[in-house]
């Protein structure tokens, strides 16, 4: 079973028509076969952030999007932790030369964790902590 952490690059441009990564994020989720995906608490407020200036029915579609992928039994979503933000702070602290956001550094802690190698993302960072990213 392939199993992927997923960034809310994938998210975001899987639910985006307009997105420029639409066609080849749905064109790769076409393919999943055998699989399971992770993500966090932390990621799906990211996604939600990206269309909180959109209008109330992208805004609505967001919303429907994150209760469904709650809801599925091929994701699990990692829920917030007060040890959890203190594993990211730790990393984006040891890391003061990279351009890590918070959440990313999570995402990463998780990674580890979960012994997942391959991220659903097209961000570089994860590359500079030796994962494997989807979208080059």
């Amino acid at each position: 079973m392939r199993r992927f952490l997923v960034d809310a690059f994938y998210w975001i441009a899987l639910l985006s028509p307009r997105d420029q990564w639409h066609a080849r994020v749905l064109a790769f989720a076409a393919t999943l076969d055998a699989y399971h995906l992770y993500t966090t608490d932390e990621v799906l407020t990211e996604f939600l952030a990206f269309y909180s200036t959109a209008n109330a029915t992208i805004r609505t579609r967001a919303v429907t999007f994150v209760r469904t992928i709650l809801e599925d039994e091929d994701i699990t979503v990692i829920p917030q932790t007060r040890a959890g933000f203190l594993h990211a702070l730790d990393l984006y602290a040891a890391r003061p030369d990279k351009q890590y956001s918070l959440t990313d550094c999570h995402s990463m802690q998780v990674m580890r964790r979960e012994g997942l190698t391959d991220v659903l993302t097209n961000d570089h960072h994860f590359t500079q902590e030796g994962f494997h990213i989807i979208f080059p």
